[in-house]
């Protein structure tokens, strides 16, 4: 079960940020943003030490994606007490915790304890919880499966304009974590797995979308 604390953390997540999405293929906002914090879920490492969290910001629309003026991007996020083997590429930076100390924040999509939360979400067997309280169920977040049985593993993640993509190696599906929320999205043709949200629109709705997909590549 993940403890939310009530403390600081310096620098701010939506600081880190703030620098870090303007150098993803797959952002679309403005180059210096203003991010909003919009929405999001986290999820339970069964080992109880990764903080794993799928965070939902705004910034400034530059005529793609969003509404109102603004687009939303998913960021799923893991917070370490120490660095990750391998993974100086996805690091987006290191921040302190006013309880636990230092924490090293990855893109989740490099980090084997988010890939493997998730394809458990989707498959039925764990849980989505609620961003900013300890543990609570969200219930906005649906999931399905129609698979026959666990997803067996997952290749290494690439990036696209406008998702993330881990194969399912040798099984014809793909993990897409779409980066870019387009309001009323709907999972394509011969989607075995879906994971949709919502989250918090400037003009008060609360779309929803897919979050993500396990699907045929």
């Amino acid at each position: 079960m993940a403890l939310i604390h009530n403390t600081t953390v310096k620098p701010t997540k939506l600081e880190l940020l703030a620098d870090w999405l303007p150098t993803r293929p797959w952002y679309r906002g403005a180059a210096a943003p203003e991010l909003t914090k919009a929405g999001g879920f986290r999820l339970d490492d069964p080992a109880g030490e990764v903080g794993i969290e799928f965070m939902i910001v705004t910034t400034a629309d530059e005529g793609t994606e969003g509404t109102g003026g603004t687009v939303a991007h998913l960021v799923p996020l893991t917070y370490r007490g120490a660095p990750l083997d391998g993974a100086e590429h996805a690091l987006v930076g290191t921040m302190e915790h006013g309880v636990l100390g230092p924490r090293w924040a990855y893109d989740g999509c490099h980090d084997p304890v988010l890939t493997a939360a998730l394809l458990a979400l989707i498959e039925g067997r764990a849980e989505a919880q609620a961003q900013s309280l300890t543990d609570t169920p969200d219930r906005e977040i649906a999931r399905s499966y129609t698979g026959e049985g666990p997803v067996p593993g997952l290749g290494a993640p690439v990036d696209t304009d406008e998702s993330t993509d881990l194969a399912v190696p040798g099984g014809g599906l793909v993990l897409r974590l779409r980066r870019v929320l387009t309001p009323g999205s709907t999972a394509p043709e011969g989607t075995v797995g879906q994971v949709t949200g919502v989250w918090d629109q400037p003009d008060g709705t609360r779309p929803r979308a897919l979050f993500a997909t396990l699907q045929p590549r």
